[in-house]
């Protein structure tokens, strides 16, 4: 999975998404070069919470089916 910045060029590419106990581990390179481990934890998972809405959930589940 791949992550584009606001000019489209490439910014991350995710290569795992694991589970590490109760946090979820994102591995993956910047930038093409800098490999980068990210770990969300389940408190930072309910701040997640507090930024989106209903109608963000919804774009969020319906997102892998539009083109």
């Amino acid at each position: 999975m791949k992550l584009f910045s606001a000019d489209k060029s490439e910014l991350m590419n995710v290569s795992a998404i694991e589970r590490d106990g109760n946090d979820l581990v994102i591995k993956g390179k910047v930038f093409g070069a800098m490999p980068m481990v990210a770990r969300l934890t389940p408190e930072q998972a309910r701040s997640a919470f507090k930024l989106v809405d209903l109608k963000l959930i919804f774009f969020v589940l319906t997102l892998p089916f539009r083109k």
